[in-house]
């Protein structure tokens, strides 16, 4: 998720395009305070709902954890992780070469 205040969008118009050829989702505010979000319009979108969409886009990102997911949803972790699978998304994020130089480091 990235974040932009009004002055900076009227400063620099380019964010909002930015933020949607990236795939991800622009939170404006006004005086700190969040007063809309700018996203694409993707079929994704359509078909599970701009709410589910936006949170399911905040997990990936890592802004929401699966509890705070499940929760937001309604659905139990059961239910959540069934429909993350569905749209390929998942669960555990890592960098393999990360997790094989710490292996090399152990030998």
């Amino acid at each position: 998720m990235q974040m932009a205040g009004i002055k900076e969008i009227k400063a620099n118009p380019g964010l909002i395009s930015k933020a949607i050829e990236d795939h991800q989702y622009l939170l404006i505010s006004k005086r700190g305070k969040p007063i809309a979000i700018a996203t694409a319009l993707d079929d994704k979108v359509f078909d599970i709902g701009l709410k589910k969409w936006i949170l399911i886009q905040a997990f990936k990102t890592g802004d929401l954890s699966l509890g705070q997911l499940s929760h937001s949803l309604d659905k139990t972790y059961s239910e959540t992780t069934k429909l993350l699978a569905l749209l390929n998304i998942p669960l555990i994020d890592y960098d393999l070469d990360d997790e094989m130089g710490v292996i090399d480091s152990l030998s």
